[in-house]
C-alpha cells in the first residue's frame, strides 16, 4: 500500500521538454489531456527536462484541471540560470533536449539551491505548491545532498510547503543510503528494478520496506529493449547496444508472453509492481498515443502462469 496514496502509473513528462527531438507544437498540448482521460493523475517533471520547458508545458496543461485532483513531483539539484554564452541557434541537444540553450544548469544541492530551484519550478508551472520534491541525481554530490538538500526539504515538509520529499537516481546503492540516513518519504529508481534487472531487490527494496518508503520505478523498458513485443533493430539497452546474450533472453521472454496472449511491454510495465514496496511505475511518452498505450500496459491482465513460467525458466527473478 502506498504511504503517499500514489496511483499505480504515472506520466514522466521529459518528452514535453523535447527529449531527443522537438515535439510538434500541435502535439504537446494533447499529451496531458490524453493522460487525464486514461485515468493518470500523477505527473513527474524536473527543471533538467528541456531547461525548464517541460515544467512550463506541464503547468500550462494542468491549469485546466482541479489542483486537488492530481499529484506533481519535480526535482532539485540543478538550478537554471541565464546562459551568458548563448548564441542564436545553439541548442541543448548534447544534454539530449532539442531546445534553445538560453539557460544553463548549475549543480547546487545546498539549502539555498533547493529553495531557489523550488521557487523557479513553482513559477514555471504556475502552481502554488508542490506535492513531492526529489533530489535529482546527486551521484557526485552525496555529502552536499545529505548536509544541504535533505535538511532543507525536511524543513519545507514540516512547514507544509511540500507534502513529501525523496530522491531520484539511476542507482540503488546511494538511494539505499538515503533511505537509511534521512527521513525521506519516497525514492524514484530508474532502470534498476526491471524485467531484466533485480539489483535493487538486494538493497533498496528491503530498506524501503523496512522504513515505510514508497518506491517509484522509472525507465522500466531499459532504454527501449523492452518497449516493443519483439526487439526493434535500433533498440538500446541502458543507452547502449543490446548484448547478444540479452537479446536471446528477451526473445525467450517474448516467446512465453506470446503463448499466453500478452506482450513484453506489458510484462515490463507490471513487473516492478509485483514488489509490494513499489507503489508506482512512471512511464514516459512523446505523444498522446504513447500516453494512452502506456496506461493500457498497466491495465492489461497477465495470467499468473506467465510469471510462473518465466521464473521457472530463470528468465525473470521472483518478485519480492
Amino acid at each position: 500500500m502506498s504511504r503517499l496514496g500514489l496511483p499505480a502509473v504515472g506520466y514522466g513528462v521529459a518528452g514535453l521538454g523535447n527529449l531527443y527531438s522537438a515535439m510538434p507544437e500541435e502535439e504537446w498540448p494533447r499529451c496531458v489531456p490524453a493522460a487525464w482521460d486514461a485515468g493518470i493523475r500523477y505527473f513527474d517533471v524536473a527543471p533538467h527536462y528541456g531547461l525548464g520547458l517541460a515544467e512550463e508545458r506541464l503547468g500550462a496543461s494542468l491549469a485546466a484541471y482541479p489542483r486537488d485532483e492530481y499529484v506533481v513531483s519535480t526535482k532539485v539539484g540543478r538550478v537554471l540560470e541565464p546562459n551568458p554564452d548563448y548564441e542564436p541557434g545553439q541548442t541543448d541537444i548534447d544534454s539530449l533536449f532539442d531546445v534553445p540553450a538560453t539557460r544553463r544548469r548549475v549543480y547546487d544541492y545546498s539549502r539555498d539551491g533547493v529553495l531557489r530551484s523550488i521557487e523557479q519550478s513553482l513559477e514555471r508551472m504556475g502552481l502554488d505548491r508542490l506535492d513531492i520534491v526529489l533530489v535529482h541525481d546527486p551521484d557526485d554530490h552525496e555529502r552536499e545532498a545529505l548536509d544541504g538538500a535533505f535538511p532543507a526539504l525536511d524543513e519545507l515538509r514540516s512547514q507544509g510547503v511540500i507534502r513529501a520529499y525523496g530522491a531520484g537516481m539511476n542507482q540503488s546503492a546511494m538511494l539505499t543510503r538515503f533511505v537509511e540516513r534521512t527521513d525521506l518519504d519516497v525514492v524514484m529508481m530508474a532502470g534498476r528494478y526491471t524485467l531484466l534487472e533485480d539489483g535493487a531487490a538486494h538493497d533498496l527494496l528491503p530498506a524501503a520496506a523496512a522504513r515505510g518508503v514508497d518506491v517509484l520505478a522509472a525507465a522500466v523498458f531499459n532504454s527501449g529493449v523492452l518497449a516493443t513485443p519483439r526487439i526493434a533493430s535500433d533498440a538500446r539497452y541502458n543507452y547502449g547496444a543490446v548484448p547478444e546474450e540479452l537479446r536471446r533472453r528477451v526473445d525467450a521472454i517474448a516467446d512465453i508472453a506470446e503463448r499466453h496472449g500478452c506482450t513484453v511491454p506489458q510484462l515490463a510495465a507490471q513487473y516492478p509492481l509485483r514488489a509490494s514496496v513499489v507503489s508506482t511505475v512512471v512511464l514516459g511518452a512523446k505523444s498522446a498515443e504513447q500516453v494512452r498505450a502506456n496506461a493500457a500496459l498497466v491495465d492489461a491482465q497477465i495470467p499468473m502462469a506467465v510469471w510462473d513460467e518465466l521464473e521457472s525458466a530463470g528468465l525473470v527473478a521472483r518478485a519480492l
